[in-house]
């Protein structure tokens, strides 16, 4: 699910192609006519575009209707109802090391700045699989970098984005392994 130029989907799909990452996109869904959108029906992928808010209902349809046992947000910025029958099966990637520059509006160079504006030494990004509220559930992997002195939001996101192109696939292996656990608020990673 995207709602911008599909970096993150044309990232999954390259790992998916070179085999690091053992995935199938069954559907994109868009929020938005928007180059991830055309990016993922020139790779001939299923694509549709809902806009608005969608209800718990509405995506557990969609993801029936599709086939999916997961749903992958990557970049997307609408709310998103979670249904029972795929509670810990949504994941997302946040430009930041959450719990903090996270929730409703900190998307994009809006979290960068607002991190290089507390004066934070250390950014990142976190996968974190999603439940009704903003960037609260379980955290599955996060990844560090250093804020330096003459950061811009620009320079900042560019960074965090180079970390995220290798943690979003990582962690993505490990939960469709089911090499994660989730208890409670708490995910952790388990061998095997």
């Amino acid at each position: 699910m995207l709602s911008g130029a599909g970096r993150t989907l044309a990232n999954l799909l390259a790992c998916a192609d070179r085999g690091t990452l053992r995935a199938r996109v069954a559907l994109v869904v868009a929020s938005r006519q928007c180059a991830g959108a055309e990016l993922a029906r020139q790779r001939g992928l299923p694509t549709i575009v809902e806009p608005g808010d969608l209800s718990a209902a509405r995506l557990e349809a969609i993801a029936r209707d599709a086939g999916a046992s997961w749903v992958v947000l990557a970049g997307y910025l609408r709310r998103l109802g979670i249904p029972s029958s795929l509670a810990d099966r949504v994941v997302n990637i946040h430009p930041a090391l959450l719990p903090s520059f996270g929730g409703a509006g900190m998307f994009g160079l809006r979290v960068h700045r607002a991190v290089i504006e507390a004066g934070c030494k250390v950014s990142g990004c976190t996968v974190h699989l999603c439940d009704q509220e903003y960037d609260r559930g379980p955290i599955v992997a996060q990844a560090a970098c250093p804020v330096l002195d003459d950061d811009t939001p620009e320079t900042l996101a560019a960074r965090v984005f180079d970390l995220e192109c290798r943690t979003y696939p990582d962690a993505l292996e490990l939960l469709l392994a089911g090499r994660v656990r989730v208890e409670g608020r708490r995910a952790r990673v388990v061998s095997g």
